[in-house]
């Protein structure tokens, strides 16, 4: 069975109206969600733009940045989203028109692909990937069939804007030249990684000067201690879902079940195939997120889309394919609606409520700073809905480091007044507030002294011991701020460097430095070494090791990457 194609001017009138209904689509899910923490948190990035942050490139903080100069809310950080999705999906549909497309199939099978619509209005690194990806692909088909500079350039400039949305775009270059490595051949393209290199320079030159915390945290601080096999069996489906819930099972049989026909579409099929199986191969050393392969559903989408022009398919098929974007565009609008059993969910509740959680706290905490401690989620809100950055993530051995460790901002709250906030009753003598998120628990500190910036390196990430073995650990510890830090103790404000040695969570053995660390004091973007004495823990095992400054009343902060340590 085939599907009639419309002639060229109707084919271009639906597409017209598509764009235009899945534009209305995108903007009420804008206005009517509330902001996401990965959203919040990048908004925050925004408020401080550079060539870098710990976790991703800085273009997420382009688009929003010029969003929220238009209007301050939901709407305005999604707004380059928004737009920036629209014009993906035209691009698309010019890619996918040269394999004379139709464009019945072409709306079916964009519109029930899940992952399309989660970057159709959400603005995280994945959306600006998501446009560059494309724009990769359209250049890329036009420098396949006219070897030109002007095209070169173009492309260079592409590969930046990727490089720049996220890291992962750097494998959508690398399987592109391994399904090409012809092209090598060609003067003109040596011009692309010139401007690709030379653009993007900027950003290496950030993670020169800050340490490489971008390659310290994706390749070190977020691998798993061990392999977990419940990341590999979950990692397909969740492909399966991204891809469509109830298609999409089938469009990865037959998107990558056919042989490519020419340069461009063996460079989609490597690419699509490429991408998954790096991610699956990715699940052994911890979690895949199922939006992490976002790269790879744009060649699949062609794939499919190309084959359901050339070939036959299934009678049931397109009404399949109808049903499964009735359902996902019924299940959007029942999460714009805000019903109580989405708001309750845990996938979603972080949508709704937290504009007035916000106003809550700070009718309590007024212009003083907020600390919370264990996620950068609800301070980046705070700020968000505040239009402040009065919020700080205080990130304590639990939780992974973040670009709170990096901005200005705990520099701002030494020695003031500040409301510490936590979800646990507190040893502290605190107020109970009952807020739209529940009950929290705040307390006033009047003299906040943190160390969250300081690094401290060792040079063993992985150590062995006998139990109770006499330990030496030769530290480095590091100074990036722009002020002294000064360790010196009083009764009111004890400071402690700490060896906490955790299993599965939990914190079963602790060495505590000498006296003498409180006489150390570090100048500015300095360092010092010191020896930490003490033992191994007694009982024999696996444990995670990580260095932690601790300063009253604060849990003690992450100050060092995870060292692997076993006593045998």
């Amino acid at each position: 069975m085939t599907l009639s194609t419309p002639d060229k001017n109707a084919q271009n009138k639906y597409i017209l109206f598509f764009l235009l209904g899945w534009t209305l689509l995108n903007i009420l899910q804008a206005c009517t969600l509330g902001v996401h923490s990965d959203e919040a948190y990048y908004w925050v990035y925004s408020r401080f733009l550079d060539w870098g942050y710990f976790d991703h490139p800085p273009m997420v903080a382009v688009f929003i940045r010029i969003g929220d100069a238009i209007i301050h809310n939901e709407f305005g950080l999604r707004l380059m989203t928004i737009i920036s999705s629209t014009l993906s999906i035209y691009v698309l549909w010019l890619i996918a028109r040269k394999y004379m497309v139709n464009a019945w199939w072409f709306i079916v099978v964009v519109t029930g692909t899940l992952i399309f619509h989660i970057y159709g209005f959400s603005t995280t690194p994945d959306a600006p990937l998501l446009l560059f990806t494309i724009l990769f692909y359209y250049f890329y088909q036009q420098y396949l069939d006219n070897d030109r500079w002007g095209i070169a350039a173009i492309l260079g400039l592409v590969v930046a804007c990727l490089l720049y949305s996220k890291y992962h775009g750097l494998l959508l270059v690398i399987f592109t030249l391994a399904a090409n490595i012809g092209i090598l051949k060609r003067r003109t393209f040596w011009l692309i990684p010139v401007i690709a290199l030379g653009l993007f320079t900027p950003h290496l030159l950030w993670q020169v000067n800050h340490g490489y915390p971008s390659v310290n945290y994706h390749l070190f601080e977020r691998s798993s201690e061990t392999y977990d096999f419940a990341h590999t069996y979950l990692y397909f489906p969740g492909q399966l879902l991204m891809a469509g819930p109830l298609v999409g099972w089938f469009w990865f049989y037959y998107g990558l079940g056919r042989r490519s026909t020419d340069l461009f579409t063996r460079c989609l099929l490597v690419n699509s195939v490429g991408v998954y199986i790096f991610f699956l191969l990715n699940t052994a050393k911890g979690n895949v997120q199922p939006h992490w392969t976002l790269i790879g559903f744009v060649p699949l989408v062609l794939l499919v889309l190309i084959r359901l022009q050339q070939d036959t398919y299934p009678k049931w098929l397109f009404k399949l394919a109808i049903v499964n974007v009735a359902l996902i565009i019924a299940f959007r609008l029942l999460l714009s609606a805000g019903l109580p059993f989405l708001k309750n969910a845990n996938a979603f509740k972080s949508y709704y409520h937290f504009d007035e959680w916000s106003r809550q706290i700070k009718a309590k905490a007024g212009n003083h700073y907020i600390i919370l401690e264990g996620g950068f989620q609800l301070p980046s809100k705070y700020n968000f809905y505040t239009n402040s950055l009065k919020g700080f993530d205080y990130d304590d051995v639990f939780y992974r480091r973040t670009q709170y460790d990096i901005w200005p901002i705990e520099d701002s709250l030494q020695h003031q007044k500040a409301y510490y906030l936590s979800p646990y009753p507190m040893a502290l003598k605190a107020d109970t507030l009952h807020t739209a998120d529940g009950i929290w628990y705040g307390a006033w500190v009047n003299d906040v002294r943190t160390f969250q910036k300081i690094d401290i390196r060792t040079d063993n990430y992985k150590v062995r011991a006998s139990p109770e073995q006499p330990l030496n650990f030769k530290l480095q510890l590091l100074n990036p701020g722009n002020s002294i830090a000064d360790f010196k103790a009083t009764p009111e404000q004890p400071v402690e460097l700490r060896a906490c040695f955790y299993k599965n969570d939990s914190l079963l053995h602790v060495i505590t430095a000498q006296p003498d660390f409180n006489q150390i004091t570090i100048p500015a973007h300095g360092q010092m070494n010191y020896t930490l004495k003490g033992q191994a823990p007694v009982t024999k095992g696996r444990y995670m090791l990580i260095f932690s400054i601790r300063t009253k009343p604060f849990p003690g902060g992450r100050n060092s990457r995870i060292v692997n340590f076993t006593v045998q």
